[in-house]
């Protein structure tokens, strides 16, 4: 499933799907069966540890890739990711060339990169060893996400580093390094994510984006976004309570 993915993900398939946070592999089942091409697994937000998401993981199955925000651009944190067997990892605040060519290096193994070998449940816990070292380097997607104004000043030499799978725009906290905090339909903020669009679509990149939910997102797909994560469980949850709740006062 995770070629199939990869596969879809360079077509430009539409691929929807949704941030999880919640250390839940019950919720996480539920979402995954509910029709999302993916789940973004959010360790950057959210009060996961490297071995909640190791459960959801194991708890999603084949049912939906599991893409992994790492918390941060660090070769411990997207070694002990990977090793977990996600689908693929997303690295906030790239703001660089660089940065992306340090990302990639923790990603694949020599002599694409530097990434650190181990026995651990991506490799079968040593049964399939051999096999996922031969094929991890094209299988496993790195997607740098753009989030500041300063990665909007690079982005023509961010996208252009070799192995980047996609890239994710952030508007909030590009919005807040704007000094325009929550306010994603500014103008200015607008343009720069233009920018983005522009940048990749010359490239022919994939690009992804967050929306809290479909209208939000519906712009952006129009738009050639194709990597969509909409909503996140905690407000799928709390919102069909509250509406619930509405219908039933009147």
């Amino acid at each position: 499933m995770m070629n199939t993915f990869r596969q879809r993900l360079e077509q430009r398939d539409l691929l929807i799907g949704t941030l999880f946070t919640l250390p839940s592999p019950e919720i996480a089942e539920i979402l995954s069966e509910a029709g999302f091409d993916w789940l973004w697994v959010d360790m950057e937000h959210s009060l996961l540890e490297i071995k909640d998401v190791q459960i959801i993981i194991q708890a999603v199955g084949d049912k939906c890739p599991c893409i992994v925000r790492v918390p941060s651009n660090d070769e411990v944190w997207i070694k002990k990711v990977l090793d977990i067997d996600p689908a693929g990892i997303i690295v906030p605040h790239v703001n660089s060339a660089e940065e992306v060519h340090k990302i990639l290096q923790f990603s694949k193994y020599p002599p694409e990169g530097a990434r650190s070998v181990g026995i651990s449940r991506a490799q079968g816990y040593g049964m399939k060893f051999q096999d996922y070292v031969d094929h991890a380097n094209r299988n496993v997607i790195v997607i740098p996400q753009i989030e500041h104004i300063d990665a909007i000043d690079n982005i023509e030499s961010i996208v252009g580093v070799p192995g980047v799978s996609a890239i994710v725009v952030g508007p909030y906290d590009l919005s807040g390094s704007m000094g325009k905090l929550g306010n994603v339909s500014d103008t200015e903020v607008q343009q720069n994510i233009e920018i983005v669009k522009k940048v990749c679509l010359n490239v022919g990149l994939p690009m992804g984006i967050f929306g809290v939910d479909a209208e939000a997102v519906r712009p952006y797909i129009d738009q050639g976004y194709t990597l969509i994560a909409v909503g996140l469980d905690t407000l799928f949850l709390g919102k069909s309570a509250q509406q619930t709740i509405q219908l039933l006062r009147g």
